[in-house]
């Protein structure tokens, strides 16, 4: 009898089963919602399908009255600035240490401990601070993601310079190679596709600091919108914008996990 470890769906058996959760999810909020609302027609709670529609061509194809803007746009193109200027600097700052501190051993003796202290802190905890000594403004936003996800991917990225075999470095040295050449032509290159791993790892931290930041001081974006309603218990607008937020940071990592196929085939091979 075969394992259960050893069995494999076929296909087409495996393209069902990835769907059946979100099937299942949309079964249950129908019937949930069909349910209070046939109990209250007024309830807020679980909205219908109808109300859902109607809520999202307004927020996405009709102008709001008092801005004159398309709000959920307005608001995308917001909190995508943000992220995605956040996630460059964070994985090319990760990326920085964590190539110095796997490949050096004074600066990982002198950095990695501390790196690993500020990874430990809740970024949460210190947005308060960042907004008193950065302001409301945009600055503080992105520095919040970057202070949340750097040293993460750093450690990530440490982590994977360790593994690369020492046989590799010993016979670049063989052949004269120098500590800078080791670290950008021997070491740097094996670490790509483990950065784009780290930032797809980190991009749900991403979108989770960006909608606390969004929630206390903003004008604009996905946090805010939703947080600015919550008081009305607008649900078929929160329940839209959540659904968003999600089909984004999907797609973010969908095109992190093509370009690290396309870009580097041959770190596939080795999974």
């Amino acid at each position: 009898m075969p394992r259960l470890i050893n069995l494999h769906p076929p296909r087409g058996s495996a393209a069902f089963l990835a769907v059946l959760p979100f099937l299942v999810l949309i079964a249950a909020y129908l019937f949930g919602s069909n349910t209070r609302l046939e109990a209250n027609p007024d309830d807020k709670l679980l909205p219908s399908v109808a109300t859902l529609v109607d809520t999202v061509h307004a927020y996405a194809f009709e102008e709001d009255r008092r801005s004159g803007e398309v709000l959920l746009w307005v608001d995308t193109w917001a909190s995508l600035k943000r992220i995605v200027v956040a996630l460059g600097i964070s994985a090319a700052i990760g990326l920085g240490l964590g190539l110095t501190i796997g490949a050096i051993p004074y600066i990982r003796a002198l950095a990695a401990p501390f790196v690993a202290a500020v990874s430990m802190i809740p970024p949460l905890a210190i947005l308060p601070v960042l907004f008193i000594v950065l302001g409301l403004g945009e600055v503080a936003k992105i520095a919040l993601i970057v202070i949340g996800v750097t040293p993460v991917i750093a450690r990530d990225v440490a982590l994977r310079a360790g593994e690369l075999p020492t046989e590799q470095l010993i016979k670049a040295q063989t052949l004269g190679a120098s500590s800078w050449l080791l670290s950008t032509r021997i070491i740097l290159p094996q670490l790509w596709p483990r950065l784009i791993d780290a930032v797809r790892l980190q991009l749900g931290c991403a979108w989770l600091f960006l909608i606390a930041a969004e929630a206390i001081a903003s004008t604009e974006g996905l946090g805010y919108r939703i947080f600015l309603v919550r008081r009305y218990l607008a649900m078929d607008v929160i329940l839209p914008y959540v659904f968003w937020i999600t089909l984004l940071a999907f797609l973010m990592d969908w095109m992190l996990r093509i370009a690290r196929r396309r870009l580097f085939p041959w770190a596939e091979s080795q999974r």
